[in-house]
């Protein structure tokens, strides 16, 4: 896929569309920006409904799945900064990406899972999609959702 287009026209080219954000439901901001930086509150496999994909990757759940999970994940990671910051283009690099897999205690293919919301940002946001990394199991997540994401990224000036 050619990385010419605003984020928005790449999407567009790959058939996709940013899902609805949702407010948080607790004590926190789905964003806070330091300096040049926006950090993006944990997301999760959120349907169009409103429920989450939810299970236990490596015993009711396959890694096949769990990535379709952190890709639409990182769908909403990519509607909430969007929400922010009114376009995409004001994106100047994903810096951190932190994802946790609700994994069985023998699973260890967390980064393959987690690799469907990095490619993602590489397809939408080229060479500026490309970061640091960190992919863990855990032993539960809100809801029983397989993957939630949270990302840092660096701005651009208006």
């Amino acid at each position: 896929m050619s990385m010419t287009g605003s984020p928005e026209e790449r999407l567009a080219a790959l058939g996709l569309e940013l899902p609805a954000t949702a407010p948080p439901l607790f004590s926190y901001v789905s964003t806070r920006v330091a300096g040049d930086l926006l950090y993006i509150s944990g997301q999760g496999p959120r349907e169009s409904n409103g429920s989450y994909r939810a299970g236990k990757v490596g015993s009711d759940v396959s890694v096949e799945q769990a990535y379709a999970d952190a890709r639409l994940t990182g769908l909403h990671l990519l509607a909430v900064a969007k929400e922010h910051l009114g376009e995409l283009s004001r994106v100047k690099a994903v810096i951190k990406v932190f994802g946790m897999v609700n994994a069985t205690a023998d699973f260890d293919r967390h980064p393959q899972v987690i690799n469907g919301c990095s490619d993602l940002l590489v397809e939408v946001l080229g060479e500026p999609g490309r970061h640091a990394r960190s992919a863990v199991g855990v032993g539960s997540l809100p809801g029983g959702m397989t993957v939630e994401i949270e990302a840092i990224l660096q701005l651009s000036p208006y």
